[in-house]
């Protein structure tokens, strides 16, 4: 139940995104994802509702047709099945949580 952080298992995504999960149950999943200028969460959408808080860094968010840019300190909720993606403008940290846990994410 308590997980410090030099005990993320850290996967790597892309050449510009790495993932660690840093806990979860059934009903929710958080995880902390790694940018470097220029990664991009590509547009998607999946049944889980999400909620995201970026840490570190600026990232231009898409959530449907509107996007946005925020920063630091800032945070971004996306209702289940809405297509949204970002673009990290500035290397940056998101610290995102799904409802429920995200069974893909898991291997």
């Amino acid at each position: 139940m308590f997980i410090e952080s030099k005990d993320y298992k850290w996967e790597k995504i892309d050449k510009n995104l790495d993932r660690a999960i840093i806990g979860y149950d059934n009903a929710l999943m958080q995880t902390i994802v790694k940018f470097k200028k220029g990664g991009i969460g590509y547009l998607h959408q999946h049944i889980h509702s999400q909620v995201a808080f970026i840490v570190k860094g600026s990232f231009e968010v898409q959530i449907e047709e509107e996007k946005k840019i925020l920063h630091s300190g800032d945070t971004f909720f996306i209702p289940s099945n809405k297509m949204h993606g970002v673009v990290c403008l500035e290397e940056g940290i998101l610290v995102e949580s799904f409802s429920p846990m995200r069974e893909d994410f898991l291997k």
